[in-house]
């Protein structure tokens, strides 16, 4: 078995020690660095097949120029990228193979399968809400992961979320419009995870929802996608390719 090498990214983070306990179970995984605040990832990064970064949005840019340069493979868990962040980054990757995804669950992967085909099964006479809810800490609302099942569902009926989508509701918004999408984030305690995708049509509502109650799902998947993306041809990827769901 070949091994692959490894450097966590944000290793001092929630996420950041559960990939060092993932990968020290894995023996086809070889952590060769940990890198966090004022630490040198270039200094690091040739020992390394791909860096797994788990850290914070502002530092997702420089984290995927040092790959590029140095022509490793990047898993990018980061979420609450600002939307010039997201355009900035799709350009530097382009040189690489990159595995990219706002939630790196088998189980929560298998829900962004679902909603898309449960969209396109149930149709346009179906409302839809998504709500989620996590920790009391957790910066950016809505999640990575709820913003990705609100782009499967704008891709599906296609309408731009921009214009649709609906932020809680208050005061007096009126009878629903036939496009909106709404998104409800829930904050307290030490939820890990929830997600929830409502289709509520007439007489009947279909819910899917996904509850994670550790963080060691979302290391593996990322411990699975790093040992996937070695070797691939250069682009982007996400959890549905690891996963053969594409």
């Amino acid at each position: 078995m070949n091994t692959t090498r490894i450097i966590i990214h944000g290793s001092r983070g929630q996420m950041g020690q559960a990939l060092l306990r993932g990968a020290a179970r894995n023996p086809g995984l070889e952590v060769v660095a940990t890198v966090d605040v004022g630490d040198s990832l270039s200094a690091v990064i040739a020992g390394a097949d791909v860096v797994i970064d788990f850290s914070a949005h502002e530092a997702s840019v420089g984290v995927a120029e040092t790959c590029v340069t140095a022509g490793k493979a990047l898993v990018l868990g980061t979420t609450g990228h600002l939307p010039e962040e997201k355009r900035l980054l799709q350009a530097i990757i382009a040189p690489i193979p990159v595995v990219w995804s706002s939630n790196y669950s088998t189980g929560v992967n298998t829900l962004f399968w679902l909603t898309r085909r449960v969209a396109e099964i149930l149709g346009p006479g179906f409302d839809l809400e998504v709500v989620e809810m996590h920790h009391r800490l957790k910066r950016d609302a809505p999640s990575g992961t709820a913003t990705t099942l609100l782009e499967i569902l704008g891709e599906v009926r296609q309408v731009e979320l921009e214009k649709e989508l609906r932020h809680g509701r208050v005061g007096v918004p009126g009878p629903r419009t036939p496009g909106e999408i709404g998104i409800h984030a829930l904050r307290g305690g030490d939820v890990v995870g929830d997600h929830t995708v409502i289709f509520a049509g007439m007489g009947e509502r279909v819910e899917l929802s996904h509850k994670a109650s550790s963080r060691s799902t979302f290391a593996e998947g990322a411990l699975r996608a790093a040992q996937w993306v070695v070797g691939r041809p250069a682009g982007r990827y996400d959890m549905q390719n690891v996963l053969g769901l594409r």
